[in-house]
């Protein structure tokens, strides 16, 4: 597993247990934790780090936009690890430093969090609102996606 998908795991087990337990318990504890657990060595640990203090510090704008992007699903009805994929997949999106992690890799990572550790439906919905939020910030970027899935197909 790549370092940094091994990373943005870690982070999804962090946030999820912060946010299982009502952000009562002290993240720094838990990330430090779940890193010596599942990342024991691991290249560049300040790259979680840099994952949740972003998440954190904009997480009532990452929430605002999920419950603007997925108006049908109040963010209280989302299952806990598609709430922190999605906002862990909104801070790359968004917030994240452009040449460190393009807009495709972040919502890919993001999708494939949830397919691994959300229920069967959950890469689609990660998918859906990640791809609505992209559409509103690189139009342009939006519709090369598009294309580049029709000549998919097509082969």
């Amino acid at each position: 597993m790549a370092t940094r998908h091994l990373l943005r795991s870690v982070v999804l087990q962090t946030l999820y247990e912060w946010d299982f337990y009502d952000k009562k318990k002290n993240l720094i504890s838990i990330l430090e934790r779940n890193l010596k657990e599942y990342a024991p060595g691991v290249d560049e640990p300040e790259f979680a780090w840099k994952i949740v203090k972003g998440v954190v510090d904009n997480m009532d704008k990452i929430d605002k936009i999920i419950e603007k992007a997925a108006p049908e699903w109040p963010l209280i009805r989302i299952p806990v690890v598609d709430r922190n994929a999605l906002r862990i997949g909104l801070y790359e999106l968004i917030f994240a430093d452009r040449d460190e992690v393009p807009h495709k890799v972040a919502i890919n990572e993001a999708v494939e969090m949830a397919k691994n550790y959300g229920g069967p439906n959950s890469g689609k919905f990660i998918n859906g609102v990640l791809g609505t939020v992209f559409k509103e910030i690189d139009p342009e970027g939006a519709q090369k996606k598009k294309e580049d899935i029709e000549k998919e197909k097509e082969k």
